[in-house]
Formats: C-alpha cells, sequence, structure tokens
C-alpha cells in the first residue's frame, strides 16, 4: 500500500500492558468510527506495515487501545511506539456539503462569484497557520486562503469550489 492511498489516522502512542497492547492517538473528532478495524498500516522505515488487529477498545476518548496477533511482549510494542497508522482512502467517512477532505478537491476549478473561472487547485498549503489554495491559472500560482466565509459551495458533481473572494486578492496575482 502506498502512503498517497491512505489517510493518517494518528500514532502509536505508548505501551498499554506488558502482553504487547499498545495506545494509538486518533487524530480525528470521531474516534469511535474507528473501534473496530481489523487491520492498520503502520509506518516502519518508510513502508507500509499491515498489522492485523486481535482487539481494539476505545480508551479516554481519543486513544484507541490495540491488541495485535503476533504481538505479545513489550519488546515487540517497542519497535513501533511512535510509528504513524493510516488507513486507505476508501475508508474515509463520505462528507457532504461544504466540507471536505484536501485530496477530495485537487484538480477541482475555483470558481469566484464575481471573476468566474480563476484557475485550478493543484495543493493544498496546510504548513501555514491557514491553509491555502494553491491555484493555478495559466503559470501564475495564485494562493487563496480556505477560509469558511470565502466559500460559497463545494460542487462535486461539477468539480468546483464556488468561493465569494475579496476584490483585488486575485487581482493582486494577474
Amino acid at each position: 500500500m502506498r502512503k498517497e492511498d491512505c489517510f493518517y489516522l494518528g500514532k502509536i502512542a505508548k505501551k498499554f500492558s506488558f502482553k504487547g497492547e499498545v495506545l494509538a492517538y486518533l487524530d480525528t473528532d470521531e474516534p469511535e468510527l474507528y473501534e473496530n478495524l481489523e487491520s492498520v498500516f503502520v509506518e516502519c522505515n518508510k513502508h507500509l506495515v499491515p498489522f492485523f488487529i486481535e482487539s481494539s477498545s476505545l480508551h479516554k476518548n481519543d486513544f484507541l487501545r490495540i491488541s495485535f496477533e503476533d504481538m505479545n511482549t513489550e519488546e515487540a510494542a517497542d519497535a513501533i511506539i511512535g510509528n504513524a497508522i493510516y488507513l486507505p482512502l476508501n475508508m474515509l467517512p463520505k462528507l457532504t456539503g461544504n466540507k471536505f477532505y484536501f485530496h477530495e478537491v485537487i484538480g477541482f476549478e475555483v470558481e469566484d462569484k464575481r471573476l468566474g473561472i480563476v484557475g485550478k487547485i493543484e495543493s493544498i498549503n496546510d504548513t501555514t497557520a491557514q491553509p491555502l489554495f494553491e491555484v493555478l491559472n495559466g503559470e501564475v500560482e495564485i494562493l487563496i486562503p480556505m477560509i469558511d466565509h470565502f466559500l460559497v459551495k463545494i460542487d462535486r458533481e461539477n468539480k468546483k469550489v464556488i468561493m465569494d473572494l475579496p476584490e483585488g486578492l486575485i487581482e493582486m496575482y494577474l
């Protein structure tokens, strides 16, 4: 499994018992959706390795207590502490309305209510304080803040993000 085909679920935070159980921190608003998983991919040396789950249960809201198959010692658990865990993209819950996953809108066109089509979303920069759409208009890259106030509609059918952008934002790039 390739990392591009997966989403980050969280990371193995610490050991839970001397029998190899671990606590995984789940980076999600709905940890209960992931309580009954059969397996996860654990990142080991930059590769995603499938780990099969014997049993799991929620622990203190956003942790998942996991007992992996064939892992029954503290030493085995130590080897994966701090490692990221991933699931295939098709296991993401479907979002509707104006909620979207970043990977979902790559390739969508950005349409401003005033200016029309602005360009195509090439990527999303989420390393800044405010995530940005990186939109390509011909050879020009336009950075558009992902602010709920600017977002009018996610049109999945026509692959468009319709926005009401402040006057001057797009013009300053063109």
